[in-house]
């Protein structure tokens, strides 16, 4: 990539300038940008325009730090230190009567040409000698510089529509233009100590700032905040989502996968299996589509390096009894803090629902098993096969200086249909058990299922993959209503999945030779305490109907087994048990809160660590209350172009309905796309500052001032226009009364 930087002063045409050089590269196959600090191009008032030329799509809008080149339109501006960032090899070319070795002073060591742009500019009637236009002139004698062909050059002023004297000028500032490479060092541009003041556009160096300090001209001053990003508002493991998408944007993806790590020890699984409430609260799903934030987690979990585990340091041992996710992320958490964390699980293997309640075409089981690798590595010490007691969990506070229990929901909801026991009905998460397990098959029988969340739909997805030759779901609500990921649903459907929406099973009659489930049609009426409108029995004629089936399947949810709990204990998400005589004991995940998500799961985990080292140390490690979220009116949305929402790949559902091989399969780079990178780039930033330069670009009184990574304002002269605050694609600008 080429980067030149134009200074000049208002009315000598620098701008038009920069979009001549860019206009006569475009014409020769090159992708360009060119652009200025529009705001401060007064007469005679400094200003800089910026030009990059490349053979790649241009995607950086920051303005040019560190030039190939620089092209001074007016010599008062030469200053101490002007071309000291400048790249190696460069060319400065200056609009000046003296020859390049007039100007060793300031340019030792470096490619210099000269041009009298302004006597030719003046000569052929290009403006005034106060205020000579010499843009066309210049580009003559940049044209030269650059070994451009006369001819291509007269092209970009053709398609600019510049002819007669500006062609004329072009020719003889292309003719007459010296270049010489001056002796000496290149100079390096000294660190000055700072006087608490940052140079800015129009400091001394660049023609002084008025006498009159216009600041206190101002009725409101502009002011920056950092908002919380609605993503990250709405993410229940507290994940810093825009930062982690921020970073798949440059594509660092360690970084990436550090940022998500710091909250969460499962980003490879979230990628996978998350409802993705973030997506839902991302604003610039008003726009066009909200961030396939879910998608690019998975990639940055895919292809990030995981770093280095740390090893226990602290003298507690404390118990975290389950292994689902909020377990895993407790024991993560604590061994991150020193702690020396045992894990008990009552299963064989490790992962609680994780294992036995999501099946492998959403979940593969490698994605599972590296992620508890990496928690073990940790220090992690797993007991497997340990179904504990109450007796038993007594017993813990007694052995270590905290417990958590995080057992999750062990006790499945069921329904009473009139057939007792029937071997005909099923539960769905002993189901997808007994389907992970290998031990089931429903070779071409007719399955039903009742329920309408994740259990729901996965119960009916993998009896197709067991063989049953018809699958159907029953919910008493819409399906909009299903609390199931939407995704997944669209998935069902399209294996060939039928969904009975405002249907009620009633009685279940499997004397005959095959089962046959009686239901009930229902309607909508008023909302419930949950908001939703509550399904009512429909009772027009017909309402009621048979569906054969070989086999019924409850997914109606589970609840809490709390007969593990002492007497006198009360459940609650981070707060101590009572009635117990040990250590102190907290309960989280679904057995507290029965949020029923991973995502809630692996948060409550997180904070029942944070819990336990509070009480442990007397430190508090919790984050502090969030600022408020930024919302869509805040957001400067015509900054940005519609794109539509890059999906990863699926396998087709003709072969994925008899197979347990992933269904989704992610982002997939190709020379011509990087999906991740570019839907990350689709990114907001709602709420906070990514140093797009907006502000200072557009600042008029050329105020606000770049300090490193930071801007400040410098209120001696702001005049309170709120330029800056307007333009603020983001809104982290606003402004305040005086």
């Amino acid at each position: 990539m080429i980067e030149i930087t134009i200074c000049g002063r208002g009315g000598q045409g620098g701008v038009t300038l920069a979009k001549l050089i860019a206009t006569t590269y475009f014409l020769r196959d090159k992708y360009v940008q060119a652009f200025g600090v529009y705001a401060a191009e007064r007469s005679g008032a400094p200003l800089q325009a910026f030009v990059r030329i490349d053979d790649q799509e241009i995607t950086n809008h920051n303005q040019v730090r560190e030039p190939d080149h620089i092209i001074v339109l007016d010599p008062t501006l030469i200053t101490p230190g002007l071309a000291a960032a400048m790249k190696p090899g460069g060319w400065v070319i200056v609009n000046t009567q003296d020859p390049p070795e007039a100007l060793q002073e300031h340019f030792a060591g470096l490619h210099v040409a000269t041009v009298d742009a302004t006597s030719i500019a003046v000569k052929n009637g290009l403006g005034t000698r106060a205020v000579p236009i010499v843009n066309t002139t210049m580009s003559g004698a940049i044209g030269k510089v650059f070994d451009l062909p006369i001819d291509d050059l007269l092209a970009g002023l053709d398609h600019l529509q510049f002819g007669g004297p500006n062609t004329i000028s072009a020719r003889e500032a292309y003719d007459c233009v010296q270049t010489a490479t001056l002796s000496g060092k290149v100079a390096k541009l000294k660190r000055v100590q700072s006087n608490g003041k940052i140079p800015g556009l129009l400091d001394d160096d660049l023609g002084g700032m008025p006498k009159i300090r216009t600041g206190s001209w101002a009725t409101r001053k502009p002011e920056r905040q950092r908002l919380t990003p609605p993503c990250n508002d709405g993410c229940p493991a507290g994940n810093d989502v825009r930062g982690f998408v921020e970073a798949v944007g440059k594509e660092d993806y360690d970084q990436a996968l550090a940022i998500l790590l710091e909250t969460s020890p499962l980003p490879g699984i979230c990628g996978r299996v998350c409802p993705a409430p973030c997506m839902d609260a991302c604003n610039r799903i008003e726009y066009d589509e909200s961030v396939n934030i879910r998608e690019i987690e998975r990639y940055a979990a895919d292809h990030g390096t995981l770093p280095s585990p740390t090893k226990p340091w602290r003298k507690e041992n404390i118990a975290v009894v389950g292994s689902g996710p909020a377990g895993l992320s407790a024991a993560y958490h604590l061994a991150k803090l020193g702690y020396h964390v045992n894990l008990f699980e009552g299963e064989k293997e490790l992962g609680g629902v994780l294992r036995t309640g999501i099946p492998e075409y959403r979940l593969p089981r490698d994605v599972l098993g590296d992620e508890i690798t990496f928690i073990l590595q940790h220090g992690v010490k797993a007991h497997c096969g340990c179904f504990l007691s109450r007796g038993d969990l007594l017993a813990l506070t007694h052995t270590y200086a905290a417990v958590f229990a995080a057992t999750g929901l062990r006790d499945s909801r069921t329904i009473d249909l009139g057939s007792g026991d029937s071997k005909s009905i099923m539960q769905g998460i002993d189901f997808l058990d007994r389907v992970r397990r290998r031990d089931v098959r429903l070779d071409g029988k007719s399955v039903i299922v009742i329920g309408g969340g994740n259990t729901a739909i996965d119960a009916a997805r993998s009896a197709l993959r067991v063989g049953a030759h018809h699958v159907e779901i029953v919910y008493r609500r819409t399906q909009a209503q299903m609390p199931a990921i939407r995704e997944e649903i669209e998935e069902a459907l399209d294996e060939g999945i039928k969904i009975h929406e405002l249907v009620s099973p009633i009685q279940l009659d499997d004397v005959g030779a095959r089962p046959t489930l009686t239901c009930q049609r229902m309607k909508l009426g008023e909302p419930d305490a949950s908001g939703r409108p509550r399904p009512i029995p429909d009772t027009s004629e017909g309402a009621q109907f048979d569906m054969d089936c070989d086999c019924v399947m409850l997914a109606l949810g589970q609840t809490q087994d709390i007969s593990i709990l002492p007497e006198g204990s009360e459940i609650s998400d981070g707060k101590s048990l009572l009635g117990l005589s040990g250590a102190p004991m907290f309960v989280g995940g679904d057995f507290a809160t029965n949020e029923g998500t991973v995502t809630a799961a692996i948060g409550s985990g997180r904070k029942a660590a944070l819990h336990i080292h509070r009480t442990l140390t007397g430190e508090d490690l919790f984050p502090p209350p969030a600022e408020p979220v930024a919302a869509s009116d805040q957001i400067t949305t015509h900054v940005f172009s519609h794109e539509p929402r890059r999906e990863g790949g699926m396998i087709n559902a003709h072969d994925r309905r008899r197979s347990f091989t992933e269904v989704r399969v992610g982002y997939r780079d190709n020379p011509a796309e990087h999906a991740a990178v570019e839907e990350a780039q689709r990114c907001f930033s709602c709420g906070v500052c990514n140093t797009c330069d907006r502000c200072l670009e557009y600042c008029p009184e050329g105020i606000l001032l770049r300090d490193g990574d930071a801007y400040r304002f410098d209120y001696d002269y702001c005049k309170g226009c709120g330029v800056c605050a307007t333009e603020c694609p983001r809104g982290v600008i606003y402004m305040s009364q005086l």
